[in-house]
């Protein structure tokens, strides 16, 4: 019995096969192509593929990518990967697989995959962000997803950034047609913007760590809008452990300075944020992805 998830992502679509212990017998990628139908096409070929490497089929699929199906039309929203929206992707895709497919939001995945075998495995509540080319969360208790009634649990990159000051308030345009989204602030082209000097954001935080005091004073502000962002969720929800995954995640300075930078902006007097980068790095959306579908319950 085996396995397959599939990462649908804004340029690259990975499909792979898992054993019951979760140990990967097949990965397969290819570019995201632009076209709706030709994604669907993409997908089809990749878990075909992953599936003749494994010498096996799997009776249903997982699929983790960006935005959710609404519960109440069955059709994409908030998908960055705007080819989606209004579309019925879950649906279209158990179409053109012949199987039942389960979707979940790349950071849901993220979430999932961790709290089952990665960071955050025997931790009661694990609240996982990506932290990439946008900003995504995902929360699971218990190992298990938390979606909401209405599948918007863990959308913390559309939340305002907390507590802005005068230079920050109302904030960029976002695509989502808000202003000032904490994803502006805390993805890596947010820290690029902010620097201003035609950087990507490893290049500023390259930079930052050679004494560069331009590139330090924006890491600066990145980690403490990353750390007020992170207060709100630990008021909420308290998490037993936060996890970072995306680019952003390969900074080894966060994890140094975010526990001390959060607890200012905690409602209590004793602060304990445990944060540690995804033990699987880019191979948790494909890996939640497959662990939507326990063995038992797939048809």
């Amino acid at each position: 019995m085996i396995r397959i998830g599939v990462d649908f992502g804004g340029t690259k679509i990975e499909a792979a096969a898992l054993d019951a212990q979760g140990r990967f017998l097949a990965r397969v990628r290819a570019p995201t192509p632009p076209g709706y139908d030709e994604g669907l096409e993409a997908v089809r070929g990749l878990v075909d593929e992953a599936e003749r490497q494994a010498g096996a089929r799997a009776t249903a699929v997982g699929v983790g990518g960006p935005g959710s199906p609404s519960p109440a039309s069955g059709l994409m929203r908030n998908a960055n990967s705007t080819q989606l929206n209004g579309r019925p992707f879950p649906a279209d895709l158990a179409r053109a697989l012949g199987r039942p497919v389960r979707y979940a939001n790349d950071a849901n995945c993220l979430a999932l995959s961790e709290a089952t075998d990665g960071a955050g495995r025997g931790a009661r509540v694990v609240f996982a962000a990506i932290l990439g080319t946008g900003c995504g969360a995902g929360i699971a208790v218990d190992g298990r997803l938390v979606e909401g009634r209405s599948a918007v649990a863990g959308e913390w990159g559309h939340m305002p950034l907390p507590w802005p000051s005068d230079a920050e308030h109302p904030g960029p345009a976002c695509w989502c047609g808000r202003r000032g989204c904490l994803e502006l602030w805390v993805s890596g082209p947010g820290l690029a913007r902010d620097h201003g000097a035609g950087l990507t954001a490893l290049e500023v935080v390259e930079r930052a760590g050679h004494g560069d005091a331009a590139a330090a004073a924006a890491l600066d502000r990145y980690v403490e809008r990353l750390a007020r962002g992170l207060a709100v969720i630990v008021d909420v929800i308290d998490p037993d452990m936060v996890v970072l995954g995306g680019g952003m995640s390969n900074v080894s300075a966060l994890y140094e300075r975010l526990p001390d930078a959060i607890a200012p902006h905690v409602f209590t007097d004793a602060c304990e944020v445990t944060v540690r980068p995804a033990l699987h790095g880019d191979s948790s959306g494909v890996r939640g992805a497959a662990w939507l579908w326990p063995l038992e319950a797939a048809p």
